[in-house]
């Protein structure tokens, strides 16, 4: 992979807080790479949703690129983000459309900067796992936890953090595994089955 991160400071990421959530610099890499592909989908469905004045559906998709902006290091485009999310919330259709132009020419600024990335061939991080994986992983986990088995727990709440969990999820499964390492499976068990639905 001919990419070099270091680039990403100057264009005002911030490197150390995007591979603390991601995990690592390859996990970071991947994160990156998912957030340019899906810019094109993101972007179609913000337009689709306001030319249908839908700021329901709006605040969705606006809160999903603020916590994906937010994992990839993006904090000022996090919080413009989270500046339409209020705004679409509160119906506020004016500071939707004030904020937006803003947001968008920060969002293309960025998406520059990584178009070589999301020309490059998909980028998968070494322990890097799909969402079929991820769901066998949970199941078998599930089942560890209800058998009291700590140890299996502890390697199968592992490899799940080898999905790429949007920042909720990743510190829902972190805090699964402190259960874990504490006795709490009860606990661990019911904030897997709440990041279950989040793998797709």
């Amino acid at each position: 992979m001919n990419f070099d991160i270091s680039q990403l400071s100057e264009a005002g990421l911030d490197i150390q807080t995007g591979m603390g959530y991601t995990g690592g610099e390859e996990k970071y890499i991947s994160a990156l790479q998912r957030f340019f592909r899906s810019s094109e989908s993101n972007k179609e469905k913000m337009v689709s949703y306001l030319s249908s004045d839908d700021l329901e559906s709006f605040s969705i998709t606006v809160h999903a690129l603020k916590s994906n902006s937010k994992m990839i290091g993006a904090m000022e485009l996090s919080s413009m983000f989270e500046a339409l999310e209020l705004a679409s919330k509160n119906k506020d259709g004016a500071a939707v459309e004030t904020g937006l132009s803003k947001t968008m020419e920060e969002y293309e600024r960025i998406l520059k900067v990584l178009e070589p990335l999301g020309e490059m061939d998909t980028f998968r991080a070494s322990d890097e796992i799909g969402a079929q994986e991820a769901k066998e992983t949970a199941d078998a986990l599930l089942e560890a936890l209800d058998d009291f088995d700590d140890d299996l727990a502890g390697e199968l709440v592992k490899k799940m953090s080898g999905y790429p969990f949007r920042i909720t999820q990743r510190e829902k499964l972190k805090s699964a595994a402190e259960n874990i390492s504490q006795f709490m499976y009860e606990e661990a068990a019911e904030l897997i089955r709440e990041i279950y639905p989040c793998i797709e």
